[in-house]
């Protein structure tokens, strides 16, 4: 039996358009740099159109300052993502984009391998386990969901994107972005809760997040949902995902001890996960 969650401050699953692909707008989280936002609109422009064009017109497209454009098209050209005919003076997408695309399949490929291990700990515990990964300085994207198949699970549809800030996971990575404390209560103020949370209690539940390794919400992401939420590191030591069980309230009566045990088994999944996802 499941029960299906949706939020508010989620993003639809819909394709882009052609537009959104070659132009993103910066984080207000972050810092944006104009030159990375324009090569990456020149990779996705030529990447669709599949076919060369010249300079100028990918320019001209792209709304880019023609030299500025030239000047980064040579420096994707040294490094061999986009490649350079001298004859037709044309650029297309290079081989070294074919394999930053092969890289993103294998590492599609060990997310799956993720799965029973997930499996193991929701039908231990009656759960639904969840595995959220980071996307940028903003968003945090649903990429796997495994269930107790005897239990009462809530359905989550992959792909769903949230803002970075929500849910316990996001009391997980807002601890390592280290944003100043006027930011940070800028980009809370934008977030619509499911039921009342001031800042200064969720601020209270990030330093509680960073003192014992594991973030709760409870109820404040979605109403009548509980969510526990562990770290999963990259080698570096930052958190690239995280793992999250995620449950009905009333189930789990049982209060702080519970949590405490979902919260530890979620920190000795999050370590397993490592080794499998990098």
């Amino acid at each position: 039996m499941k029960s299906a969650v949706t939020e508010d401050n989620a993003e639809p699953n819909g394709l882009p358009t052609l537009a959104d692909n070659f132009k993103k707008s910066g984080s207000s989280l972050g810092v944006t740099v104009k030159p990375v936002v324009n090569a990456i609109g020149i990779l996705r422009y030529l990447a669709h159109k599949g076919a060369p064009e010249r300079a100028a017109d990918i320019a001209r497209h792209l709304e880019i300052n023609p030299s500025t454009c030239f000047n980064i098209l040579r420096t994707l050209v040294s490094e061999d993502v986009v490649d350079f005919n001298p004859l037709s003076k044309t650029y297309s997408a290079g081989l070294g984009l074919a394999r930053l695309a092969e890289q993103l399949v294998t590492q599609g490929q060990r997310v799956q391998l993720a799965s029973p291990l997930m499996r193991d700990l929701a039908i231990a515990q009656g759960i639904t386990v969840t595995l959220w990964r980071r996307m940028g300085n903003d968003r945090i994207v649903l990429v796997l969901s495994e269930s107790s198949p005897t239990d009462l699970h809530i359905y989550m549809p992959l792909g769903q994107r949230l803002p970075i800030l929500m849910g316990a996971s996001g009391r997980l990575f807002v601890g390592q972005m280290n944003l100043s404390e006027e930011v940070l209560r800028a980009e809370f103020a934008n977030i619509r809760w499911a039921r009342a949370l001031s800042f200064e209690e969720y601020l209270e539940q990030v330093h509680l997040t960073q003192c014992q390794g594991w973030a709760v919400d409870d109820g404040y992401f979605s109403d009548g949902v509980l969510a526990i939420a562990a770290p999963v590191r990259d080698p570096i030591g930052s958190i690239a995902y995280t793992a999250s069980a995620v449950m009905i309230r009333s189930q789990h009566s049982d209060g702080t001890a519970r949590i405490k045990t979902l919260g530890e088994s979620l920190k000795e999944l999050g370590i397993r996960l490592e080794s499998v996802l990098f």
